[in-house]
């Protein structure tokens, strides 16, 4: 069934979303670390998207306007032509650590310094909102579409 097709489209959105969330509160949580495994300052990490489909959005929109058919024979623009979202690679931030003065602390140079993480505190907020509000639109597009299935199977009572 086509909608089944569109379950998974937002419950690989909410997937990916997820793990967006998780890496931005691992990023939080290591906001102050100064020493690693690998040595040196925690580095921010951020997640890469990809579709997860065979077709672009323009063939798709342009197969729905004029109903062909696509590569494998499948018809464009149905509700199963997109397969939705994945989480591709986590990557770290290659920004610069933020140089901090404290003598005191351990990791301090000879001149007072500290490296600290590439972690902005704002931004990670923003990214967190972010992935909240996407989780959130995607779980409404579920909700919206188990109910248009409920509709649609007592229409067969």
């Amino acid at each position: 069934m086509a909608f089944l097709s569109a379950l998974n489209i937002s419950a690989s959105g909410m997937t990916a979303e997820r793990m967006r969330l998780d890496v931005v509160s691992e990023n939080i949580s290591n906001l102050k670390t100064t020493r690693t495994e690998d040595g040196g300052p925690y580095k921010r990490k951020m997640v890469v998207f990809e579709t997860v489909k065979d077709r672009s959005f323009q063939e798709v929109l342009n197969g729905a306007a004029r109903g062909v058919r696509g590569r494998n024979g499948q018809k464009i623009g149905s509700i199963g032509a997109a397969g939705g979202v994945r989480v591709s690679e986590i990557v770290e931030d290659d920004r610069d650590f933020k140089p901090v003065y404290d003598p005191l602390h351990p990791d301090a140079d000879i001149d007072g310094y500290v490296m600290m993480p590439n972690i902005d505190l704002v931004k990670e907020t923003i990214d967190g909102m972010s992935a909240s509000r996407g989780y959130d639109a995607n779980l409404t597009a579920f909700n919206a579409i188990k109910a248009m299935a409920s509709k649609a199977l007592e229409i067969g009572r």
